[in-house]
Formats: C-alpha cells, sequence, structure tokens
C-alpha cells in the first residue's frame, strides 16, 4: 500500500535549492535510510513529510488516517515538566494510563534516565533527545520519522533500539549516520544528492555497491555522449555548402547533445595529514581520580600515550568518558593524581555540543563556541590563514573547499549553516590548528556519512595520537587499534582492537562465566549423591529458607499476576475497538502475546514460591 506519495519537489533555502523537481513514494512496511552530505536536506524532508514545513512546488500525498510521529534533532520540552510527563504527554489517556506509564518507566530506566521527576529543564540535550524517543515509540503510529535516533546513545542503547526496530512491524523513515544501525535495520536506502532524491531497494552495504554502478553507468553515457557529439561537431564544422543542406533534425539532435548537463561528480573531501612534531614525551595520566559528590566517575587510572597511539573510550551514558577527555585537555582538573603533558603536545579537542557562548580552557583557547554572526572563511582564518600539510600550504579558502565548503559558502554568516555543517566545520577548525594529539568527543554524531568516511581515511594518515569517545561501533572498528571501557566504581579495563574485537572477549568472558558456573553447580550435585550414596549427611540439618530475591519476589508476585490480568482484559478491549485497522489490530495482538507469555512466567514462579513456603512452614 502506497503510503506517501512525493510529486515534483521543489524546496530552497536561503539562497540554496535543496530539492529541484525531485519524487519519491513510500510503501507500507518499508524501513528507510536518509543519507546525503550534510546540508543537502534530509532533516527538510522529515519535517516536511511531518507536516512542519511546506514544500515551495510540488505535493506531498498522504494515504487517508495515516498517524506520523516524528522525532526532531533538537527536541524542546516545557522546562517545568517532570521527565515522566514529557514521555506521557499526548500518549495518556484514563483508560490507557497504567499500561502506558509503566511501559514509560520501563523503557526510560533502559535508556539511563531514572529520576522520572527530574525537571526537564534540568536535563541535558542528550536526555531530552532520548525523551523524545521514548515518547515516539510509545505512541501508536503508522510511520515513524527518525532524526538521528541513536545520537546520545551508549552502545548497549544503540543495541537495544536496533532490536526494538527490527521487531517493529509498522513504517519507518529515518536519518542517521550509524553504518551497521542501516545494515541491521532498513531495507532501503533513500540519498539525496544535488536535489535529487535516488532510491535504493537495498540495506547500506548494498547501497554502496548500486551507487557505484550507477555513478558508473552515468560516466559511461557521458563518455559515449562526448564521442558522439565529437562526431556531430565535425560535421556543423563542415563547409558552407555542406551546412546549407543540413537536416533540421540533425542540427537539433547536435544543440540537444551539446546542451546536455553532464552528471556531477561529488567532490571529495581530501586532506593530507595537518600535525606538528611530537617530541618524546606525550601525555602520561597518573593514577587519575575524578568524582562528583558521592559518585567515583574515574578511580586510579594510568596510562602512557605513545606515539601513533588510536584510543577509543566506550560506556554507559554519564559514566566518565568526556570527562576524562576534559582532564587530559586540561579543560576540567583532576581530584588526584597527576597529568603530564610534553612540551611538543599540541592538543586539538573536538567538543560533543557546539557551545553556546565563549568557552575557553585555562590557556584561554576558544574550545567549540560559533558565533553565528561570524563569516565562515573568518571562523576558520581565526585558527590560521594557511596551513601546513605533508603535500604543501594550504590558504584557508583552499582548506574549506575541500570540507565541502564552495566559495559561495564561505562569506555566508556562520548561522546560515545546517547543524551538520557546523559540526563539519567545527571539525576542520580543530583540524586546521595542527594538533598532534586530537581528542574527539563524539565525532559521528550529526556527522554525514561521507564527512566520516573521509575522516576515517585522514586518521589513517595522521601521524599524531588519537583518544575517541564515540558509540559509533563502525567508526571505533574502523580507526581505533585499543580500547578503554568503563566498568563499575570508575575502573577502565583496556582491550587491544576495535569495537568488534571488544565485543567478542566480552561475549566469549560471559559465555566461560556462565560455563564455570554451570560446572560449579554440577560439580556440587555429584558430591551430593556421592554423600548420599555413602549414607552419609552433611553436618548439621540444612533448614529451607527463601533467598533475598525470592522472598522480594514472594512479596509481590500476586500483585503482579493481578496487574498483568488486568492489562490482558485492557488489550482484549483495544482488539475489538481496533478490529478495522490493520496495523494497529497486529501491534495489539504482538502486546498481547507478550504479555500472555510472561504472565505464564509468573505464574510458573508463583506456583515454585508457594511450594517452597509450603516445605519452610512444614519445617
Amino acid at each position: 500500500m502506497n503510503l506517501i506519495n512525493i510529486e515534483k519537489l521543489t524546496k530552497s533555502y536561503t539562497e540554496r535549492k535543496l530539492y529541484d523537481n525531485a519524487s519519491f513514494s513510500l510503501q507500507e512496511g518499508e524501513k528507510i535510510g536518509v543519507i546525503g552530505i550534510n546540508g543537502t536536506g534530509k532533516t527538510t524532508l522529515l519535517r516536511m513529510l511531518a507536516g512542519e514545513e511546506e514544500p515551495d512546488e510540488g505535493s506531498i500525498t498522504m494515504a487517508n488516517h495515516v498517524v506520523i510521529r516524528y522525532l526532531p534533532q533538537h527536541p524542546e520540552f516545557a522546562p517545568e515538566k517532570s521527565s515522566l510527563d514529557c514521555v506521557l504527554e499526548g500518549n495518556v489517556t484514563d483508560e490507557n494510563r497504567w499500561p502506558i506509564e509503566s511501559d514509560a518507566k520501563a523503557m526510560m530506566t533502559r535508556l539511563g534516565i531514572k529520576d522520572f521527576e527530574q525537571p526537564a529543564g534540568q536535563l541535558s540535550g542528550g536526555q531530552r533527545k532520548r525523551l523524545a524517543l521514548i515518547s515516539v515509540l510509545l505512541s501508536p503510529a503508522d510511520i515513524l520519522l527518525l532524526d538521528e535516533p541513536t545520537n546520545h546513545l551508549d552502545n548497549d542503547m544503540a543495541d537495544w533500539l536496533e532490536e526494538y526496530l527490527k521487531k517493529w512491524r509498522g513504517t519507518l523513515i529515518m536519518v542517521t549516520h550509524d553504518r551497521y544501525f542501516l545494515d541491521s535495520v532498513t531495507n532501503r536506502i533513500i540519498e539525496i544528492d544535488k536535489g535529487t532524491i535516488y532510491s535504493y531497494q537495498t540495506n547500506y552495504s548494498g547501497f554502496l555497491e548500486l551507487k557505484m554502478q550507477r555513478e558508473e553507468m552515468e560516466q559511461a553515457s557521458e563518455r559515449k555522449r562526448q564521442s558522439i557529439l565529437r562526431v556531430e561537431l565535425e560535421w556543423m564544422q563542415r563547409g558552407a555548402k555542406a551546412r546549407s543542406t543540413k537536416q533540421k533534425a540533425h542540427i537539433q539532435r547536435y544543440e540537444e547533445l551539446r546542451d546536455r548537463q553532464a552528471p556531477m561528480r561529488d567532490s571529495q573531501i581530501e586532506l593530507s595529514s595537518i600535525s606538528t612534531r611530537l617530541g618524546r614525551t606525550t601525555v602520561e595520566l597518573e593514577h587519575i581520580c575524578k568524582g562528583y559528590g558521592d559518585r567515583k566517575l574515574i578511580d586510579d587510572f594510568s596510562y602512557i600515550f605513545l606515539k601513533g597511539d588510536r584510543v577509543g573510550l566506550i560506556g554507559p551514558n554519564g559514566c566518565g568518558k568526556s570527562t576524562l577527555l576534559k582532564i587530559i585537555a586540561g579543560i576540567i582538573p583532576q581530584d588526584s593524581g597527576q597529568v603530564i603533558v610534553g612540551q611538543t603536545v599540541k592538543i586539538g579537542y573536538y567538543a560533543q555540543e557546539i557551545a553556546s557562548e565563549k568557552t575557553t580552557d585555562e590557556n584561554g583557547m576558544d574550545l567549540s563556541y560559533m558565533n553565528p554572526e561570524q563569516r565562515v572563511i573568518d571562523y576558520v582564518k581565526d585558527t590560521a590563514e594557511y596551513i601546513h600539510t605533508t603535500d604543501g600550504v594550504l590558504s584557508a579558502s583552499a582548506l574549506l573547499e575541500k570540507f565541502l565548503f564552495p566559495p559561495e559558502k564561505q562569506y555566508s554568516p556562520i548561522g546560515k549553516l545546517s547543524g551538520g555543517e557546523k559540526k563539519r566545520l567545527n571539525l576542520l577548525r580543530v583540524l586546521a590548528s595542527s594538533p598532534n594529539l586530537i581528542l574527539l568527543d563524539e565525532p559521528t554524531n550529526f556527522i554525514d556519512i561521507t564527512t566520516l568516511t573521509i575522516l576515517e581515511d585522514y586518521l589513517d594518515r595522521y601521524e599524531g595520537i588519537v583518544v575517541a569517545v564515540s558509540h559509533d561501533r563502525y567508526f571505533l572498528d574502523r580507526t581505533m587499534k585499543r580500547i578503554f571501557a568503563f566498568e563499575e566504581n570508575g575502573k577502565l579495563r583496556q582491550y587491544e582492537g576495535g569495537y568488534t574485537d571488544y565485543a567478542i572477549k566480552k561475549a566469549a568472558e560471559k559465555e566461560a562465566l556462565e560455563s564455570e558456573l554451570l560446572k560449579m553447580t554440577s560439580d556440587a550435585s555429584k558430591t551430593n549423591a556421592a554423600i548420599s550414596e555413602k549414607g552419609q549427611r552433611p553436618r548439621g540439618p540444612q533448614k529451607l529458607k527463601f533467598t533475598y530475591k525470592e522472598q522480594k519476589d514472594y512479596e509481590t508476585i500476586e500483585s503482579d499476576i493481578a496487574q498483568l490480568e488486568e492489562k490482558l482484559e485492557y488489550l482484549d478491549e483495544q482488539i475489538i475497538a481496533n478490529a478495522t485497522s490493520s496495523v494497529k489490530l497486529q501491534e495489539l495482538m504482538i502486546e498481547k502475546e507478550e504479555t500472555e507469555k510472561v504472565l505464564e512466567e509468573k505464574m510458573d514462579r508463583w506456583m515454585y514460591l508457594e511450594e517452597l513456603a509450603a516445605k519452610i512452614a512444614e519445617q
């Protein structure tokens, strides 16, 4: 079933044309990833589909009764509202409050938001984004529009969302840079390129192959056009007698070939290695400790960074990854321990968020502030008018062109750039400072895949040290050689290799632990059996009793069962009320099946606990 149809779409933003007579349609059940370089109109497309912007020309037609929910890049909530109320807003009625509130709290806990009453005004941008994501996922919808849903999610959260969306039965359009996520979730890729929308019925890996084939076909057609044009040009340039007898159709064919626009090749972000010489002493961390209040983020961490190091920092949100980067950069002090920085070390710090006001380190260096009135080229010139690379000297303007800022955009104010273009410009400025130690805090957030690919290629050639905080599994696999994982109580554990190597080792450790526990249980059973055969008994009678968890379960399980039975009654009512909506009916049937499964498990647990309680009472 066709849910959305876009015809001859034209849309401009200031002097830039985002879409030029573009067309697109969306079928029921499709899961689409939208890609393209920053500033091409990915977010604008979602906003138009959500009804928050209108096209300049063309039409957007929706199927009847289609329900759409939209996750913006930067959601906002009333600052005085509690976190739970932000999630429930627009989702709750008197009839469904209990099941929706229960699901909301479960999702909030899963995504690291445990204080349900905390006002939205006290939350970080990442926390607000997660609240908005939960609110959208809880809402009944035929189509989800998700703008960068994996930003501000740690690796475990991203894994959870990936599995959730793979199982979700509705239709999905999302903008994301996460290439593993695109591969796993999507079945269609939409590429926005130079005002045109290209469609590929495949995931991200298949898209790469099909795009290469498309560009090769376009270039082959262009070579053929040029060849024919040369022959036609020779024909046109013959003498006056020949020209007087030329057929009109032949002349028109030549003019059509002459005026046909050649396929435009993408500009490439190509940047030679930019860095200053690094001496013998780099950066040494000795017994670093850092905490806030009673919470310990970093506990006794020591490490000496080596030349050419590629170190990735991973862990749950709020565990201290960004804090460690800021300690290395000298932005904040450690509580104890020592940071030794060599005299030749020049640090380039790429901040996770672009500051809304001037932010400087202890040396007065401007970190991430962007004045919206300042021209793009002046922003780079504030760092360096000329940049020394391994291929020679580049002017600020030439460097901007290599980073996909053409001359006409270089003299525009920063305020006219898209969010992704600002992030790209900020990254460029960090590299232009010629650092020999680069600190990257979530460099993949809001950066397009093209820029990420070239950044990864640049880091391949970069001779300095790179330390990166990232949840992007592909980026970590592609660029990092060592992983430090934040574990419990502020401890950091070292793993060699990229993210996949880390994940394999963690899985092997978990499997080994479970195997050891199983072996211990088996050995204990064998020992007890041997003692029994010999007619021996352990010294002293062993009384049965509840474990702590069993006692807690015994106290609450009847209430849990009653709530699940109430939920099933509610779902039965909703199934009857939505009998004419196939999409909603399917969602309700799945939810009912899952609830029945949980209820069955609870009943089995209740029977076990009742039997155990009876045996305890008989002792």
